[in-house]
C-alpha cells in the first residue's frame, strides 16, 4: 500500500513526469538489451577505432593534443604551477593530497582507511561498517541491507585518488617522486579494474558513479601522457578499452527513468561528455557527444531555476550540481563545443545564488540532504563549505558581480594563469544582501554580521522531494560566519532508515511542531521520497534599510482533526544587531505547540539576561513586553555568540540531540526546546540578541 500511495502521490504532482518516466524506463530496457547484445572491445577494435596498427602506435595518437588544451592535459602544466605559485600553500596542499593517495590512504565521510603504498584497495568494502559487497553480476546483488551503506565503496570507486596523484606528478620537482606518483597511478588504476569486471559488484551498481569514475579516469590519464609508465602498451590498452566500457555501460544505463530525473542524470551526461571531447577517437564518440550535449542543455533548464537556485530543494546539493555543471562548460569550451546561452546564463544564475547565502566564513546552511557529493577533487572542503564557488564563477565567466575572496584551488587548476589574470583583472563585488529566491524556496537576510536563511518553498525535484526534509519555516542562523542555530544536517541515507527519517523530520528543524504531527508524512520505505504537503510560501519580503522583514506560512498541520495554520514574521533589526521572530497560530482547538532551536554543538546554558540585551530586545519590532526571567546563552561560556529570549511564559529547556555537519558524521549537540497547550489564534515570540 505505501507503493501504491507513493505513485499516487507522484501521479497527482506530475502526471506528465511520470508518464515520460515510464516511456524512458521502456527505452532504457532496450538500451541495456542492446548493450548486452554488443561485441566487447577488444584491442584490435581499439587500434581500429584509434586508427593505428600497433598497439606502440597508441600512446602517440592518443594522447597527442589535437584540438585545444584541456585543463588536464600536459600542456597546461606550466599555467596551472604559475597559478598555484600565487597562491599560498596551494601547491603544498596538492602534495599532500596526492602523497595521501600514494599510501593508499582515503578518508571516506570522516572514516580514515589506509590500505598501504603499492597494495591493492579492498574497492568491495563498505569502510563504515566493514561489510564487502560480492563480485557478482548487479542483477544479482543485493545493493541495500540493514547496517550497509553503498556509498562508501562508491566514493572510493570514484577514484578521486587518480586526479590526486596527478596532482603530485605535476607540483612535485623531483624527478624520483614524479616517477613514483607515475607508477603509483598505473598501480592503482590497474587494481581497480582487475578487481572491479565490467557489470560486477558494487563499482557498478550506480551510472551516477561510473560515469563520474570514467570522468575522473580520463582526465587523470591525461596528466599522465607524458610518463613513459603511461605509455606502455600493457597499461594503456586497458584503460583505453575500460574508458570505452564505461562509456558503453553509462549511455546503455542513463538514469532517466524516474517521474521527474535529477543530478544522476546530469552526472551520466557530464561523464560521457567528459570521456567522449578528451578521447574522440573512442568508439561512438562522437555520438555520444551530440547525446550529452542536448541532455545537458536539456537538463539545465529542467534542473535550474531561474532564480539560479537548484531544483534538488537542497542547498547542498546546489554544490554538487554547480560543480557538474562547471566541468562541462570547462572542458566543453577548450574543444570548442557551445553549451548554449541559456546553459551559461544559468550557471552563472547558480554562482550568484551560492553567494547569496554563504556567510563570510564560505560555510552554506545545510536546507535539505547533504551527501557531502562533490566533482572537483583538487581540494579537500567542508561538506558545507561553498565560498570557493562564487570567486571560481567570477574567474570562469570574467563576472565582477561574482568577484571578491581568494582565488580558489579549483580555479588554478581548471583555469590556470589565464583565470587567475581574469580574476585578478576584476573590481570586488559590493557585499551580498538580503535576497529571496522563490522558486528554491530559499530566502536569505542578511546584515550586521549575521545570515538567517530560510525554507519556505515547495519541495524539491518538482514536488517528489527527494532530497526535501520537514523544513517549512524552518531556519539557519549564521553570526560572524559561524553557524550558531542550524538544520541538523543528514547522517545517513540507507544505512540506518530511522535515522534518515528522523533527521528529515519535523522534529529535527528550527520550526514550530503541532500535536506532534509531520508538516508532510514520512514513508518508512520512501526514504527519497517527500510528496508535497505543507505548501509553504512567502506573504511578506521586504529587505533595505536598518529592518529587514520576512513573512511566510504553510499549512502542513490543515489535515488535523482541528485545522492549524502556521505563520512565521522574522525582523532582522541592524541597529539592535537582533533577530526578532513572531510565531502565529490561526485555526481552532487546544494544541500541543512544540518549537525548537538546535545547536551545532553543546555550548549553550541556561542564564538572567543582562540589562543591555533586554534593552536591545524590546526595541524590536513586534517584539514580546516581558521576558522570561532565564534566556538561553549561544557560544562558549568566555565569549557567547547570542542570547535568546522568550517571552513570558515560554519556558525554554536545553536537551541533548545530535548535529550531522556532513554524510557519516554525527557529534553530539544541544536542541533549545520551548512551547505550550495554544487555541489560535494564537502567538508566540522570542528574540536573539547578537553581537
Amino acid at each position: 500500500m505505501g507503493t501504491l500511495s507513493y505513485y499516487s502521490t507522484i501521479a497527482r504532482l506530475a502526471p506528465v513526469g511520470l508518464a515520460r518516466g515510464m516511456v524512458r524506463r521502456v527505452h532504457g530496457v532496450a538500451r541495456q538489451a542492446l548493450y548486452k547484445k554488443r561485441e566487447r572491445l577488444d584491442e584490435r577494435g581499439l587500434l581500429e577505432a584509434f586508427g593505428v596498427t600497433s598497439a606502440e602506435e597508441l600512446a602517440e595518437r592518443a594522447l597527442t593534443t589535437r584540438l585545444g588544451g584541456a585543463w588536464c592535459e600536459v600542456g597546461q602544466r606550466t599555467s596551472v604551477l604559475e597559478a598555484l605559485a600565487a597562491m599560498p600553500g596551494a601547491s603544498e596542499r596538492a602534495l599532500e593530497r596526492a602523497q595521501a593517495a600514494l599510501r593508499g590512504e582515503y578518508h571516506v565521510f570522516g572514516t580514515r582507511v589506509c590500505f598501504g603504498e603499492g597494495q591493492p584497495v579492498d574497492w568491495s568494502l563498505d569502510v563504515g561498517s566493514g561489510y564487502r559487497y560480492p563480485v557478482v553480476p548487479v542483477e544479482r546483488l543485493l545493493l541495500t541491507r540493514p547496517g550497509v551503506d553503498p556509498k562508501y565503496p562508491w566514493e572510493l570507486g570514484r577514484l578521486d585518488c587518480l586526479v590526486a596523484l596527478g596532482q603530485g606528478y605535476w607540483v612535485a620537482s623531483d624527478e624520483d617522486a614524479r616517477r613514483s606518483f607515475a607508477r603509483g597511478f598505473v598501480a592503482r588504476a590497474l587494481d581497480f579494474l582487475q578487481a572491479n569486471p565490467v557489470g560486477e559488484g558494487v563499482q557498478w551498481t550506480c551510472p551516477m558513479d561510473v560515469a563520474l569514475r570514467g570522468a575522473n579516469l580520463a582526465q587523470a590519464l591525461w596528466m599522465f601522457a607524458d610518463a613513459p609508465e603511461v605509455r606502455r602498451p600493457e597499461f594503456l590498452v586497458p584503460v583505453l578499452q575500460s574508458l570505452a566500457e564505461h562509456s558503453a555501460w553509462v549511455e546503455s544505463h542513463l538514469e532517466d527513468g524516474g517521474a521527474v530525473p535529477n543530478n544522476h542524470l546530469v552526472s551520466n551526461f557530464v561523464g560521457l561528455l567528459v570521456m567522449s571531447l578528451l578521447f574522440p577517437d573512442l568508439p561512438d564518440a562522437a555520438r555520444r557527444t551530440a547525446l550529452a550535449v542536448a541532455g545537458l542543455r536539456a537538463q539545465v533548464v529542467a534542473q535550474v531555476n531561474a532564480d539560479g537556485s537548484s531544483f534538488e530543494g537542497s542547498i547542498p546539493y546546489h554544490r554538487l550540481s554547480v560543480e557538474l555543471f562547471t566541468l562541462a562548460l570547462v572542458v566543453a569550451r577548450v574543444r570548442g563545443v557551445d553549451l548554449g546561452g541559456v546553459y551559461e546564463r544559468r550557471l552563472r544564475g547558480m554562482f550568484a545564488a551560492s553567494r547569496a547565502w554563504t556567510s563570510e566564513q564560505g560555510l552554506a546552511p545545510q536546507v535539505g540532504d547533504n551527501d557531502s557529493g562533490r566533482v572537483f577533487p583538487f581540494k579537500e572542503r567542508d561538506p558545507r563549505e561553498q565560498g570557493y564557488l562564487a570567486p571560481l564563477g567570477a574567474a570562469i565567466f570574467g563576472d565582477a558581480t561574482l568577484s571578491g575572496g581568494d582565488f580558489p584551488d579549483e580555479a588554478a587548476w581548471l583555469l590556470g594563469r589565464t583565470g587567475l589574470e581574469r580574476f585578478r583583472s576584476l573590481r570586488s563585488a559590493p557585499a551580498p544582501v538580503s535576497v529571496s529566491f522563490p522558486e528554491g524556496g530559499f530566502h536569505v537576510l542578511r546584515g550586521a554580521g549575521a545570515v538567517v536563511t530560510v525554507s519556505a518553498g515547495a519541495q524539491g525535484q518538482g514536488g517528489v522531494g527527494g532530497h526535501s526534509h520537514n523544513d517549512k519555516l524552518s531556519f539557519e542562523l549564521h553570526l560572524g560566519g559561524r553557524p550558531v542555530i542550524v538544520d541538523p544536517g543528514t547522517g545517513t541515507y540507507t544505512r540506518e532508515p530511522s535515522v534518515r527519517n528522523a533527521l528529515r523530520s519535523t522534529a529535527a528543524h528550527n520550526t514550530l511542531q503541532v500535536d506532534g504531527a509531520e508538516q508532510a508524512p514520512l514513508e518508512p520505505h520512501r526514504l527519497f521520497a517527500l510528496p508535497e504537503s505543507a505548501r509553504a510560501r512567502v506573504q511578506v519580503f521586504q529587505t533595505g534599510g536598518e529592518l529587514e522583514r520576512l513573512c511566510a506560512r504553510h499549512d502542513g498541520y490543515r489535515l488535523l482533526s482541528s485545522p492549524v495554520g502556521v505563520e512565521r514574521t522574522f525582523v532582522l533589526d541592524k541597529r539592535e544587531r537582533a533577530l526578532g521572530i513572531v510565531e502565529s497560530l490561526v485555526g481552532v482547538g487546544l494544541h500541543e505547540v512544540t518549537g525548537r532551536l538546535h545547536l551545532p554543538d553543546r555550548e549553550a546554558r541556561l542564564r538572567e539576561p543582562t540589562a543591555g540585551q533586554l534593552a536591545r530586545a524590546l526595541r524590536v519590532p513586534e517584539a514580546p513586553r516581558i521576558f522570561e526571567p532565564l534566556a538561553v546563552e549561544l557560544g562558549p561560556a568566555d565569549s557567547p555568540v547570542a542570547v535568546v529570549l522568550f517571552e513570558s511564559g515560554v519556558c525554554p529547556r536545553l536537551e541533548t540531540s545530535r548535529y550531522s555537519p556532513g554524510y557519516g558524521l554525527q557529534v553530539e549537540s544541544r536542541v533549545v526546546v520551548f512551547g505550550g497547550k495554544l487555541s489560535p489564534p494564537a502567538w508566540l515570540r522570542w528574540v536573539v540578541v547578537f553581537g
